[in-house]
Protein backbone atom coordinates (compact mmCIF):
# COMPACT_ATOMS: atom_id res chain seq x y z
CA UNK A 1 0.00 0.00 0.00
CA UNK A 2 1.27 3.84 -0.97
CA UNK A 3 1.89 6.25 1.49
CA UNK A 4 -0.40 8.22 -0.23
CA UNK A 5 -3.10 5.60 -0.01
CA UNK A 6 -2.59 4.95 3.80
CA UNK A 7 -2.76 8.54 4.21
CA UNK A 8 -6.05 8.83 2.93
CA UNK A 9 -7.30 5.62 4.58
CA UNK A 10 -6.22 7.10 8.29
CA UNK A 11 -8.86 9.33 8.31
CA UNK A 12 -11.79 6.98 7.41
CA UNK A 13 -10.21 4.63 10.39
CA UNK A 14 -10.46 7.12 13.14
CA UNK A 15 -14.23 8.37 11.68
CA UNK A 16 -14.98 4.14 12.29
CA UNK A 17 -13.98 4.25 15.51
CA UNK A 18 -15.41 7.36 16.72
CA UNK A 19 -18.84 6.08 15.08
CA UNK A 20 -18.18 2.80 16.60
CA UNK A 21 -17.87 4.75 19.98
CA UNK A 22 -21.05 6.70 19.65
CA UNK A 23 -23.24 3.95 18.68
CA UNK A 24 -21.75 2.04 21.75
CA UNK A 25 -22.94 5.57 24.06
CA UNK A 26 -26.48 5.40 22.20
CA UNK A 27 -26.61 1.69 22.20
CA UNK A 28 -26.67 2.57 26.44
CA UNK A 29 -29.27 5.57 26.33
CA UNK A 30 -31.42 4.22 23.91
CA UNK A 31 -33.14 0.57 24.62
CA UNK A 32 -34.47 0.27 21.36
CA UNK A 33 -31.22 0.61 19.38
CA UNK A 34 -29.26 -2.64 18.25
CA UNK A 35 -26.58 -1.98 20.87
CA UNK A 36 -28.71 -1.85 23.81
CA UNK A 37 -28.85 -5.82 23.76
CA UNK A 38 -25.50 -7.48 22.92
CA UNK A 39 -24.63 -10.89 22.48
CA UNK A 40 -21.52 -11.66 24.96
CA UNK A 41 -19.35 -14.71 24.38
CA UNK A 42 -17.46 -16.97 27.47
CA UNK A 43 -15.62 -19.55 27.61
CA UNK A 44 -17.41 -22.39 29.08
CA UNK A 45 -16.61 -24.22 31.91
CA UNK A 46 -16.25 -27.19 29.26
CA UNK A 47 -14.20 -25.26 27.04
CA UNK A 48 -16.87 -25.14 24.72
CA UNK A 49 -17.94 -21.22 23.20
CA UNK A 50 -21.10 -19.65 25.47
CA UNK A 51 -23.42 -16.80 24.17
CA UNK A 52 -26.28 -15.13 25.42
CA UNK A 53 -28.02 -11.85 25.01
CA UNK A 54 -27.61 -9.02 27.93
CA UNK A 55 -28.53 -5.46 28.57
CA UNK A 56 -25.65 -2.50 27.68
CA UNK A 57 -26.08 -0.51 31.32
CA UNK A 58 -23.04 1.53 30.39
CA UNK A 59 -19.97 2.80 28.19
CA UNK A 60 -16.85 4.60 29.09
CA UNK A 61 -15.00 5.42 26.12
CA UNK A 62 -11.55 6.88 27.60
CA UNK A 63 -11.11 3.49 29.77
CA UNK A 64 -13.11 1.40 26.60
CA UNK A 65 -15.06 -0.27 29.45
CA UNK A 66 -18.74 -1.59 28.70
CA UNK A 67 -20.98 -2.17 32.10
CA UNK A 68 -23.54 -5.44 32.01
CA UNK A 69 -25.61 -6.33 34.63
CA UNK A 70 -25.95 -10.22 35.64
CA UNK A 71 -26.85 -13.01 38.30
CA UNK A 72 -24.14 -14.78 40.56
CA UNK A 73 -25.76 -17.85 40.11
CA UNK A 74 -25.63 -17.90 36.51
CA UNK A 75 -23.03 -19.92 34.09
CA UNK A 76 -21.45 -16.86 32.69
CA UNK A 77 -20.45 -15.50 36.46
CA UNK A 78 -18.76 -19.01 36.74
CA UNK A 79 -17.28 -18.92 33.39
CA UNK A 80 -15.57 -15.89 33.99
CA UNK A 81 -14.22 -15.86 37.45
CA UNK A 82 -12.42 -19.19 35.58
CA UNK A 83 -11.42 -17.50 32.57
CA UNK A 84 -12.29 -13.53 32.55
CA UNK A 85 -11.70 -13.48 28.22
CA UNK A 86 -14.94 -12.52 26.92
CA UNK A 87 -16.13 -11.17 23.61
CA UNK A 88 -18.98 -8.74 23.09
CA UNK A 89 -21.30 -8.79 19.46
CA UNK A 90 -23.17 -6.11 18.81
CA UNK A 91 -25.04 -5.33 15.53
CA UNK A 92 -27.05 -2.25 14.47
CA UNK A 93 -29.42 -3.50 11.43
CA UNK A 94 -30.33 0.57 10.85
CA UNK A 95 -26.60 1.41 10.56
CA UNK A 96 -25.27 -2.01 9.25
CA UNK A 97 -22.70 -1.82 11.22
CA UNK A 98 -21.13 -5.16 13.56
CA UNK A 99 -19.24 -4.74 16.29
CA UNK A 100 -17.06 -7.20 17.86
CA UNK A 101 -15.27 -5.74 21.17
CA UNK A 102 -12.39 -8.65 22.77
CA UNK A 103 -11.26 -8.37 26.50
CA UNK A 104 -11.42 -8.67 29.87
CA UNK A 105 -14.29 -8.95 32.43
CA UNK A 106 -13.89 -8.07 35.48
CA UNK A 107 -16.99 -8.87 38.49
CA UNK A 108 -18.51 -6.69 41.02
CA UNK A 109 -20.53 -7.92 43.76
CA UNK A 110 -21.35 -6.25 46.83
CA UNK A 111 -18.76 -3.54 46.28
CA UNK A 112 -18.68 0.73 45.39
CA UNK A 113 -19.41 -0.41 41.66
CA UNK A 114 -22.25 -2.88 42.55
CA UNK A 115 -24.01 -0.61 44.78
CA UNK A 116 -23.94 2.04 42.36
CA UNK A 117 -24.90 0.04 39.54
CA UNK A 118 -28.08 -1.40 41.47
CA UNK A 119 -28.62 2.29 42.70
CA UNK A 120 -28.99 2.96 39.50
CA UNK A 121 -31.40 0.40 37.97
CA UNK A 122 -35.09 0.30 37.99
CA UNK A 123 -37.36 -1.73 40.33
CA UNK A 124 -38.33 -3.64 37.27
CA UNK A 125 -34.90 -4.42 36.66
CA UNK A 126 -34.09 -5.56 40.07
CA UNK A 127 -36.69 -8.02 39.87
CA UNK A 128 -34.73 -10.00 37.45
CA UNK A 129 -31.80 -11.40 40.25
CA UNK A 130 -34.61 -11.87 42.70
CA UNK A 131 -35.83 -15.57 40.58
CA UNK A 132 -35.98 -18.64 42.37
CA UNK A 133 -34.61 -20.87 42.38
CA UNK A 134 -31.32 -19.28 40.41
CA UNK A 135 -30.96 -19.32 36.48
CA UNK A 136 -30.21 -22.23 34.61
CA UNK A 137 -32.06 -24.55 37.76
CA UNK A 138 -34.25 -27.37 36.00
CA UNK A 139 -37.51 -27.02 37.24
CA UNK A 140 -40.92 -28.56 36.41
CA UNK A 141 -42.69 -25.53 35.55
CA UNK A 142 -41.65 -21.91 35.12
CA UNK A 143 -41.76 -20.46 38.35
CA UNK A 144 -43.56 -17.36 39.44
CA UNK A 145 -42.19 -14.31 39.08
CA UNK A 146 -40.66 -12.60 41.78
CA UNK A 147 -42.46 -9.74 43.69
CA UNK A 148 -39.91 -7.89 46.16
CA UNK A 149 -37.84 -6.08 43.98
CA UNK A 150 -35.04 -5.78 46.80
CA UNK A 151 -34.51 -9.77 47.35
CA UNK A 152 -32.30 -9.72 44.20
CA UNK A 153 -29.58 -7.68 46.04
CA UNK A 154 -27.27 -10.38 47.44
CA UNK A 155 -26.86 -11.92 43.54
CA UNK A 156 -26.56 -8.88 41.56
CA UNK A 157 -23.33 -8.35 39.58
CA UNK A 158 -21.79 -6.29 37.56
CA UNK A 159 -19.44 -7.04 34.70
CA UNK A 160 -17.30 -4.81 33.66
CA UNK A 161 -15.79 -5.28 30.07
CA UNK A 162 -12.37 -3.50 29.12
CA UNK A 163 -11.63 -4.22 25.50
CA UNK A 164 -8.28 -4.24 23.77
CA UNK A 165 -9.34 -5.19 20.31
CA UNK A 166 -12.10 -3.38 17.98
CA UNK A 167 -13.64 -5.13 15.07
CA UNK A 168 -16.04 -2.90 12.99
CA UNK A 169 -17.87 -4.17 10.17
CA UNK A 170 -19.64 -1.84 7.87
CA UNK A 171 -22.29 -3.38 5.09
CA UNK A 172 -22.70 -0.77 1.79
CA UNK A 173 -24.16 -1.78 -1.20
CA UNK A 174 -21.32 0.61 -2.50
CA UNK A 175 -18.67 -1.92 -0.75
CA UNK A 176 -18.47 -2.79 2.83
CA UNK A 177 -15.63 -1.63 5.37
CA UNK A 178 -13.95 -3.57 8.27
CA UNK A 179 -11.34 -2.37 10.32
CA UNK A 180 -9.24 -3.87 13.50
CA UNK A 181 -8.17 -1.39 16.39
CA UNK A 182 -6.15 -3.06 18.85
CA UNK A 183 -4.77 -1.36 22.34
CA UNK A 184 -1.47 -2.76 23.66
CA UNK A 185 -0.80 -3.05 27.63
CA UNK A 186 0.40 0.53 27.63
CA UNK A 187 -2.78 1.66 25.44
CA UNK A 188 -0.42 2.56 22.42
CA UNK A 189 -3.08 1.59 19.47
CA UNK A 190 -2.99 -0.42 16.47
CA UNK A 191 -5.33 -0.07 13.41
CA UNK A 192 -5.64 -0.97 9.90
CA UNK A 193 -8.27 -2.18 7.44
CA UNK A 194 -9.43 -5.58 6.94
CA UNK A 195 -10.62 -7.73 3.69
CA UNK A 196 -14.72 -7.38 4.53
Amino acid sequence: MTAEVLAAAAPALEESLAEAFRLLSRGVADRRHGFHTPTLATIGLDGAPQARTLVLRGFEAATRTLRLHTDARSGKVAELEADPRAQLHLYDAGAKVQLRLSGRAALHGGDAVAEAAWQGSRSFSRLCYAIEPGPGTPVTAPPPAPMDAEAGRPVFRVILLRFDRLEWLHLAASGHTRARFDWGPDDARRSGWLVP
